[in-house]
């Protein structure tokens, strides 16, 4: 029976595929849109059965009815910046909605990721058993996730398990190939690397100095390990904040990355551009109770660890593969 793995070349969808290859799993079918990119190399020291380029999958669902044990949906657009919403709601919401449906009428697991950025600017902090309905997301990528949040609850119907992750800041190997979307580590770690320095944004909020924002950052270990977690335990449902519960300054983080590199640490404030300065989160931090509460219990790499472990054994490493 296959796992099929959605978004499964990208960042957090391949090193789950990394998880489940080390857990004993291979017979996985990779959802992705790969095209000219170079999300392939994600790929190369994977063990699965197939690849289905991600505008030809939702055809051919029919083809894998009895055949499917779990689906991973991690694929999305997660750019917070991209302005087409048209391509978001069919992208981020209805393709999810297609999935959602098989898995029902299949009876099979569904984990799909949701996002941290459905929480908007925090007002309304950030508690997983709090009343979704009552948050505002400041850009289209996080009111799409919103979007099924709020249509999952709505549901009569249901797969026979379904989870819902709203991932806070995730960072570690193989996000390579996302861009600008990448964490400001891999940023960091480039731009140390060619100047030995690096620019954090001043702050432009009473009571942060700059660089003081403050995010929860995750590393993708930490997430695949729940997802295994949630694979053993069919009984759980719901929609789990992932995290560490532990907010923690990009000026950590950014100065973590020059010890990680030993490097001296250079750090300067640059402005922040105008159009940002309206939608900038200057705080987020997952409460974890809900998830502690269904019986997990594994620690979380703390910031300095995970660093070190992302810096020194992956991008020293001329940006290993996970």
């Amino acid at each position: 029976m296959s796992i099929i793995v959605t978004g499964g070349a990208g960042f957090i969808g391949s090193c789950i595929v990394r998880t489940l290859n080390d857990a004993g799993y291979t017979d996985i079918i990779v959802v992705d849109n790969i095209c000219s990119t170079e999300k392939w190399r994600n790929l190369v020291n994977k063990k699965y059965t197939e690849y289905i380029s991600r505008n030809d999958f939702i055809s051919r669902l029919p083809e894998f009815s009895g055949k499917v044990t779990h689906v991973f949906h991690m694929g999305a657009c997660s750019a917070t910046t991209e302005q087409d919403f048209d391509f978001l709601y069919k992208n981020n919401f209805e393709y999810t909605k297609a999935l959602w449906k098989f898995c029902t009428d299949e009876k099979i697991s569904f984990y799909y990721a949701s996002s941290a950025a459905t929480y908007g600017d925090g007002e309304q902090g950030f508690d997983d058993k709090s009343d979704i309905k009552a948050l505002r997301p400041l850009n289209g990528y996080g009111y799409s996730k919103q979007l099924f949040d709020l249509w999952v609850e709505k549901q009569t119907s249901a797969p026979a398990q379904h989870c819902g992750f709203k991932f806070f800041n995730v960072y570690g190997p193989n996000e390579y190939f996302k861009g600008s979307m990448a964490s400001v580590i891999f940023h960091s770690f480039n731009k140390i690397t060619e100047t030995g320095e690096m620019g954090l944004f001043k702050s432009y909020k009473e009571g942060y100095e700059d660089g003081q924002q403050l995010r929860d950052f995750v590393y993708v270990k930490d997430l695949c390990k729940v997802m295994l977690f949630m694979m053993d335990h069919p009984d759980i449902n719901g929609l789990f904040n992932i995290g560490t519960g532990k907010a923690r300054s990009f000026y950590d983080l950014c100065s973590n990355t020059f010890i990680s590199m030993n490097v001296p640490i250079n750090i300067k404030f640059v402005e922040m551009p105008e159009k940002l300065r309206a939608k900038y989160q200057y705080f987020t931090e997952a409460n974890m109770e809900k998830l502690r509460s269904v019986g997990y219990t594994e620690p979380f790499y703390t910031l300095e660890d995970g660093v070190k472990d992302y810096v020194q054994n992956y991008l020293m490493k001329d940006y290993a593969i996970y």
